[in-house]
């Protein structure tokens, strides 16, 4: 019986093909533009491997996209076929488990089967990932850090991929609160795994929430090889350090960001999108001119808005559609977001709430409309952990909530919501809610005056 990289027992007879097993694995660990390229040469090898259709399978629902939704599901067949020949290990069967369940509606269950792949193989660092990737986009924070520590004693000095387990390891922490522990768990995993984005981009986010502006932009700059290898994860690494940049008020150095790197490839990838449409967003309510730059964003969204896939990606979507005032493609955007949420399934109930709610909010926000937006937006605060992504990802939606806040006059609920982000960053108070606290105070000094004459 041979073994892949994660000591884990593979049903494959081929060394070459377990080489390029191996390959996928690394590539999927690094956020390398190779992983694609090894998985192709496995089915090439291996054509009646289950677990790299399961692979390719889970990789496609990952991309929320509508169509790549049957490409997926013609994976699972395929993989349930492979299965019937009855020589996948019972990790690999887990795998096809996973993206079954997946494609039923069920991440949660795809993520019980990956953590039980972990209780046959603590040290499964790829099947550690495939949860913790799981977990992100259902916004289970505490979930991602728990699932990594139950493993993190199969990963010695001597397990090859400790640095990526630490990687995951810190971004669970971060994301979860332990700053200080986020930082020295990256760092550390930086140094046996030079290549390790994910790892990078957990120390980056520590750096942010805690306003360590310029940390963060060191750390960029100094480890480019942890990055530059990178499928489109590299932008969303520029994106970080545009948002360093926005922090320290170099606007300039932000919009050159934007134009030379986030968006030099200008594609609809929800990912790619997020990056880009949050970080216009940012500077507008900052006050800056970005130009046409909604225009070519708005386009891409109105194709778009059928996806359905992940709440996260139709939120952003309705970001682009409010920055450029397309106010009936954000009415039909809302009316799909409020069917899909009728549906029954775990994506349906997130769709529902915070789905919904934030989805209006953001329509009336481009409409001008800042009462109701900051009414909609304040019922789907409690749960915009559940849209998914990273705290870093998900203020925006706190921006605009406290921005339509201010706009409509509603100071202390507003300076509420303020304070608790504040707390959530460990105290540190950063340029935006250094400026918001100011205006509350200001409008309240205004509003004394008045009231006096």
């Amino acid at each position: 019986m041979l073994h892949d990289i994660c000591t884990c027992e593979v049903s494959l007879t081929d060394a070459n093909a377990v080489a390029e097993w191996n390959g996928v694995i690394l590539g999927i660990l690094s956020h390398g533009q190779k992983a694609p390229v090894h998985l192709g040469k496995l089915l090439e090898l291996a054509p009646d491997y289950a677990l790299a259709h399961a692979v390719k399978g889970l990789s496609a629902l990952m991309l929320g996209r509508r169509e790549l939704v049957e490409v997926a599901a013609q994976a699972n067949r395929t993989a349930q076929t492979c299965l019937q020949a009855g020589a996948a290990t019972t990790r690999e069967r887990l795998w096809c488990a996973a993206l079954d369940a997946w494609l039923r509606g069920h991440p949660s269950v795809a993520i019980a089967r990956m953590e039980d792949a972990l209780l046959l193989n603590a040290a499964d660092t790829i099947s550690m990932k495939l949860s913790h990737g799981i977990r992100f986009i259902i916004g289970d924070n505490h979930g991602m850090r728990r699932s990594v520590e139950r493993v993190m004693h199969a990963h010695t000095e001597d397990h090859p991929l400790r640095g990526y387990a630490l990687g995951c390891l810190a971004f669970g922490m971060e994301e979860t609160g332990n700053y200080a522990e986020a930082e020295r768990m990256g760092l550390q995993g930086l140094e046996t795994a030079l290549d390790d984005a994910w790892g990078l981009h957990a120390v980056t986010h520590v750096y942010d929430m805690t306003h360590r502006t310029k940390d963060g932009i060191a750390l960029i700059d100094s480890n480019i090889a942890a990055w530059d290898h990178c499928n489109n994860f590299r932008f969303h690494v520029w994106w970080h350090k545009a948002l360093l940049h926005l922090d320290e008020g170099d606007i300039a150095q932000v919009l050159t960001l934007y134009d030379t790197q986030i968006r030099s490839e200008k594609t609809d990838d929800y990912r790619d999108f997020s990056n880009a449409s949050s970080l216009l967003m940012r500077l507008e309510l900052e006050g800056i001119d970005v130009g046409e730059r909604w225009d070519e964003l708005a386009t891409l969204a109105e194709a778009r808005s059928d996806d359905g896939c992940l709440v996260f990606a139709d939120l952003h979507y309705m970001l682009a559609l409010a920055g450029d005032n397309r106010e009936e493609a954000a009415a039909h955007m809302m009316a799909r977001v409020a069917k899909d949420a009728e549906g029954h399934d775990e994506m349906a109930l997130i769709m529902d709430n915070p789905g919904v709610s934030a989805a209006e909010g953001l329509a009336a926000f481009g409409a001008a409309q800042y009462s109701t937006a900051f009414d909609k937006m304040r019922a789907a605060h409690p749960r915009f952990q559940m849209m998914g992504g990273s705290h870093a990802q998900r203020d925006v939606f706190e921006r605009v909530t406290i921005e339509a806040g201010l706009r409509a006059g509603r100071l202390d609920a507003t300076e509420t919501l303020l304070r608790g982000r504040i707390a959530q960053r460990d105290g540190a108070i950063d340029a935006f809610a250094d400026k918001r606290l100011r205006m509350i105070a200001d409008a309240r000094e205004i509003g004394a005056t008045f009231a006096a004459e």
